[in-house]
């Protein structure tokens, strides 16, 4: 894991230690230190909540320049379908298409056409025996890293199926390759236009393996912004072609893709917090009767992603709008079975990184050593000591990353137990020192 390629950074020059973030990181991988945040890469899983609530901006997505278009002979883009819903009073995602080979892209395959395919290949597996149930979506990268890192019961439950972008990269590939012939694979250039710093992690580190043909990840924000200059300047000349209908763009928002399986035992939640409520409960077995679950780390979908521009909601409802003309689903397989190259090949390992000691005996006297220690602890998880709980305060004292002075609650108790013992020690040195109060002790003698 110490490989591992963040696209969650933090510029500490901006940072104030206002234990924000701290707070909020849902995999408590921030603590505070000399007056700053610091993050700790074998926990985090680029969710991007501490982006989204940093007041000082010190939290940034690392992603491609959009500029890298010129790295190649031949370039297509990859708009996920919550770029769509960026866009106040569009009435037609041609517009949005047109626009992308305006900046300068040769070709445009959309993700949402992808996504389509992948919910068909969806309903297939689940009706398949062998299934371990209830089936968990492997769309978001953040769910799929949580997984690994904090529950190994649950990852024969990951779909094994690759996401869409995935499969559209594939598709995309292909298409250049037999509409250009002469062209080599490196003079193809496989742009990603991501929402969120977790599919940007996902690309970076080659979780699709042999199958990843993406060869960049520039930020909706970005080509948002692009897009305004060049499309504002053609409202009135026509328009290309959308090939995504209503299942695909609908993968954008919370309950698109569980909704797209036609199967009613299904679960849909977003919100990180929500989510790993939802996985205690599938681990617990507390949830036994579903199919099929839909996880979004962000609030609203993927429309809620940390490099997105619009608010969630209202992008889910201009994507409502736009749906509301197009076809149910355009992108259908041509067979009833799923293509070899449609799964991951990699799928997911347990890899945690909460892991106290290799050798078990060691582990389990460390673990005694934090329960002690957080018994001796406040228990009002203030964040003061720079860490955001008690507990994960405790397993710092013992992994030798704290000190227990850092604890501010207790040394303000410390300081007045001081000060109350400093005060009763002089007040019997006034009266040991006074020779009246002394006459009259020896008098009462």
């Amino acid at each position: 894991m110490a490989d591992y390629k963040h696209s969650v950074s933090l510029e500490v020059s901006k940072c104030k230690g206002c234990t924000t973030c701290l707070k909020r990181c849902p995999t408590e991988a921030i603590r505070i230190r000399d007056g700053h945040a610091v993050i700790n890469s074998d926990r985090c899983i680029d969710c991007g909540e501490c982006i989204k609530m940093c007041a000082y901006k010190a939290k940034k997505a690392v992603h491609d320049s959009l500029s890298c278009i010129g790295n190649y002979k031949y370039t297509v883009a990859l708009p996920a379908p919550s770029l769509y819903g960026q866009f106040d009073h569009m009435d037609n995602i041609g517009y949005i298409i047109r626009g992308l080979k305006d900046l300068g892209f040769d070709d445009v395959f959309e993700v949402a056409c992808a996504a389509e395919l992948v919910s068909a290949y969806t309903r297939l597996y689940i009706k398949r025996s062998d299934v371990k149930k209830p089936v968990i979506s492997s769309a978001c990268p953040t769910i799929s890293r949580m997984i690994s890192m904090n529950y190994p019961f649950l990852i024969d439950n990951v779909l094994p199926i690759l996401p869409p972008v995935d499969i559209a990269a594939y598709l995309a590939h292909e298409k250049a390759k037999a509409d250009h012939p002469e062209l080599s694979d490196e003079e193809i250039g496989i742009v990603f236009i991501s929402p969120c710093p977790a599919k940007v992690s996902y690309v970076k580190n080659d979780f699709a393996g042999e199958r990843n043909y993406i060869t960049d990840v520039v930020s909706v924000r970005d080509v948002y912004f692009a897009l305004l200059d060049v499309m504002k300047d053609r409202e009135d000349e026509p328009l290309e072609n959308t090939e995504s209908g209503m299942i695909g763009i609908g993968w954008a928002t919370t309950g698109g893709e569980s909704t797209a399986i036609f199967n009613e035992r299904y679960l849909a939640a977003d919100g990180i917090e929500n989510c790993i409520r939802v996985l205690d409960q599938i681990d617990n077995e507390d949830i036994t009767s579903l199919d099929f679950v839909e996880l979004n780390a962000c609030d609203g979908g993927c429309v809620g992603g940390a490099m997105t521009v619009a608010n969630p909601y209202i992008a889910q409802a201009r994507l409502q709008a736009l749906k509301r003309y197009l076809p149910v689903s355009p992108n259908r397989p041509a067979s009833e079975w799923i293509p070899d190259q449609y799964f991951n090949e990699r799928g997911i390992e347990y890899t945690p990184a909460t892991l106290l000691s290799e050798d078990r005996k060691v582990a389990r006297q460390m673990m005694q050593e934090i329960e002690a220690i957080k018994a001796s602890l406040p228990q009002i998880d203030c964040g003061s000591c720079g860490a955001p709980t008690c507990m994960a305060f405790a397993e710092d004292i013992v992994r030798g990353e704290a000190n227990v002075d850092d604890c501010t609650v207790i040394m303000k108790m410390l300081f007045h137990q001081y000060l109350e013992e400093r005060k009763e020690k002089s007040v019997l040195e006034k009266i040991a020192s006074d020779p009246i109060l002394n006459l009259k002790k020896e008098n009462a003698e």
